[in-house]
This record gives structure tokens, sequence and C-alpha cells, in this order.
């Protein structure tokens, strides 16, 4: 536009009646030295406005443009950007929070056009940086500074991200995440929940080494039974007959070893078996 200021106050300087072909050429020449360019870099598009006809249904493609100097050229970048925002949150309790956030968005290809027409370059600062502060304001003052700073930061970022994708629904913006990086508290209230997390965690500790405990005391007890269980179905097998038919088997046994012994068998059927080895010098005798 400097361009076209230039040509307005030099056809202002000339006399009033230019009639002769010299100032027609004059002012041609000035306007050739007027004519500027724009370049539009890899990852980006522009959007040509003509003085005459407005913004224009094409696309400008990386590459050198040469321009009127009454037109200019909208360069858009299509690449995924990312823009980090502190945002002054209140949450349910009235608490002030700071937070730290990041929100990664792109512009669709082919409404670049409409874009420019509807919103214009300025399309951050006049959607999203505003729809941002007010969905973070919403989600966040119906959470504790404790559901906020640890416990709930994923449920957060996804009910962040989901209201500004619907509130920017139609504006030719693709959102692609909202991420909580850091969340700043006053020193005491983060103290005193690092504190509660840090009893809760040994709470779930013991709890864990309990169940450890029953269940090895449960296992034991298992094996115990077994070993009691056993012991009971022998010892009622062992009745007196039984006892006795396995005394003579071992008797019948002993009798047909072909080692030198003597047998003595106290009184009564159930007199205790007494061996007595004769030793191999007695024998050679």
């Amino acid at each position: 536009m400097n361009g076209y200021r230039l040509i307005r106050e030099t056809c202002h300087a000339l006399p009033t009646r230019v009639g002769s072909i010299g100032g027609l050429l004059l002012l041609f020449l000035l306007a050739g030295a007027a004519a500027g360019c724009a370049t539009v870099n890899p990852g980006q598009t522009g959007v040509l406005w003509r003085a005459s006809s407005g913004t224009q249904s094409k696309t400008y493609g990386e590459g050198l443009h040469t321009l009127a100097p009454w037109n200019d050229m909208y360069v858009y970048d299509l690449r995924s950007m990312s823009r980090d925002e502190l945002l002054d949150v209140i949450a349910v309790n009235g608490l002030g929070i700071k937070l730290d956030t990041s929100v990664r968005y792109h512009l669709s290809p082919g409404e670049v056009v409409a874009l420019q027409q509807e919103i214009g370059p300025h399309y951050y600062k006049t959607i999203i940086e505003p729809v941002l502060r007010s969905e973070a304001r919403r989600v966040l003052g119906r959470y504790t500074p404790e559901e906020i700073y640890s416990t709930k930061r994923d449920l957060i970022e996804r009910e962040i991200r989901e209201g500004l994708r619907a509130k920017i629904e139609g504006k030719h913006i693709t959102l692609e995440a909202v991420l909580i990086r850091n969340v700043e508290l006053p020193p005491t209230i983060r103290q005193a929940i690092d504190q509660k997390l840090a009893a809760e965690q040994e709470v779930l500790k013991m709890k864990y080494e309990i169940e450890v405990a029953k269940k090895v005391a449960e296992q034991r007890r298992i094996e115990a039974q077994g070993i009691a269980d056993y012991n009971q179905t022998v010892a009622a097998s062992l009745s007196p007959p039984m006892l006795e038919y396995e005394r003579i088997q071992e008797l019948n046994r002993l009798a047909a070893s072909t080692n030198t012994k003597t047998v003595v068998i106290g009184p009564g059927a159930g007199g205790t078996p007494v061996l007595l080895s004769t030793p191999a010098a007695s024998s050679s005798r």
C-alpha cells in the first residue's frame, strides 16, 4: 500500500491537465517502480487481495510472486502450530490457580480463503485465545485444587479440548491438542497435597503387604490341612490286623534273607521281634 500512496502523491503533484504522452509515460514508470513482490515459504499459502476486486478465490503456492503496489498478499502457515498460554483460573473452592498450557492446531488448507474473508490473519487472538480462556475457567471451576494438580489432569485436558473444538467448529481451524504442562499452586497448598498423596501411597503399600501376608498364611494353612488329612487317612488304615499282617510279611522277608541271623519273638502275637545278626567269624568255625 505504500507504493499506492506514493503514486497518489505523485499524481497530485502533476499539473492539473495531464494530457501529454510524456506525463502518462511518467505515471506508468512511477507505477512500475513502486511495484513489489511477496514470498510464500515452504508449508505456507498466499491469499491475494486486489484493490479492484477484493479477495481472490485462488491461493498461491510456494515461491516469489509479483504484486502491484495497490494489492496485498496475505501469507498463512499450513503446518502444525503451537502456542503457549498462561491461564489464570479459579478452582471450585475459590482458590486461584495458574496453568501453563500449550495449544496445537493447524489451518484447513482448502478453507484459507474463507478464513481470510471471515476472520483474517489474526485468527488466533480473535478466536482461539479467548475461547481457550473461557473454556479453561468453565472446566476448572468444577474441580478441587488436588484434582487439578494430580488426580484428574488428563480428564481436565480432554474436557477443555472438546469444549474448545466445539466452539471453533466451522471457523476453518483444526484443533489438535490442549496440554497442561504445569499447575502452579500456593506453596502451602501444594505441600499439603503432596503430603496427602504420600500418605495415600503409604496406605496402599500397607494394604498390599497385608494382602500378601494373608495369601501366604492361606497357602500355609492349606498345606497344613493337606498334611493333617494325609496323616488322618494313614492312621485310619493302620488297624491291628493290618499291623499284624505287615509284621508277619516283614518276618517272612527276614527269614528268606541269605544273611545269617537269629529272630527272637516276644511272648504273644504282638511280641516285638529282635534281630541278632551272627558275626561272620562265628560261622567260619
